[in-house]
Order: structure tokens, then C-alpha cells, then sequence
């Protein structure tokens, strides 16, 4: 009867939120003392070669004295997201027209750094004979 009074007392109140092949988990739990506490655990399901699968987790413990900073933070860093990315999620696993950025256009924007400052950095360079065309 103790163990089960011990866990009924420490889970005091949970939401589960869904998203894609990851849940989080908020749970509400209370300590030896009486007083709350907050849980957030990320578990992310991984598909093993053989079919079958297992979940990684994360969990992060919130305490009623950091709510206040962490809320705060939490809301500007979700702000800064938003003001320079937008809402819309861009990505190769959200967007089926989603292409990357190819090396060519990446060499081409090298280049043109290199013509702006006159710098050439030849670290990258590959040394090539006309021999091994």
C-alpha cells in the first residue's frame, strides 16, 4: 500500500502531445516535501534494421523556482524563431518540394566572396594535372 499511496501522490497531473515519430510528455509531479514540480520528457521512436523499434527519451526537470526565467526564455526564443523564419516549417521531411541547397551553388557563392575581397584561400583547393582529366 505504500508504494502504490508513494505513486499516486507523485504523478499528480499529465498532458501527452504528439508530434510525428516524437511525444513529449508533461507531467506534473510532487515531491517527498508536498510541494510540485514539472517533468518534460521527449521520447523518440527509432526503427531498428530487423522491423522491430525501441524509443530514446529525454527528460527535463522543472522546479517551481525557474518557471518564471525558464517561461520567459521559452517565449523569447520561440519569438526569435518565428520573427526570422516565419510559422511555416521548412523542411525535407515536411515539404515533398523541398530541395537543399546543392554544393555548385554553394561553390558559386565561395567564389563570389573570393571576387568581393580579392582573397583567395587555397586550403580547399584540389590539386588536379590535365594528365587525370
Amino acid at each position: 500500500m505504500g508504494d502504490q499511496f508513494t505513486m499516486e501522490q507523485e504523478e499528480i497531473f499529465s498532458k501527452v502531445m504528439r508530434a510525428g515519430r516524437r511525444t513529449y510528455f508533461f507531467d506534473v509531479r510532487s515531491t517527498k516535501a508536498g510541494d510540485f514540480y514539472l517533468t518534460i520528457t521527449e521520447s523518440k521512436k527509432f526503427t531498428n534494421d530487423d522491423g522491430s523499434f525501441h524509443y530514446k527519451k529525454h527528460k527535463i526537470y522543472l522546479y517551481k523556482e525557474d518557471f518564471s526565467e525558464f517561461k520567459d526564455t521559452l517565449a523569447e526564443m520561440i519569438d526569435y524563431v518565428i520573427d526570422e523564419k516565419g510559422e511555416e516549417v521548412i523542411s525535407e521531411r515536411h515539404q515533398k518540394d523541398y530541395k537543399p541547397p546543392h554544393a555548385d551553388e554553394k561553390s558559386t557563392a565561395d567564389l563570389s566572396k573570393v571576387a568581393q575581397n580579392g582573397d583567395v584561400d587555397t586550403s580547399t583547393f584540389t590539386d588536379i594535372e590535365f594528365d587525370d582529366i
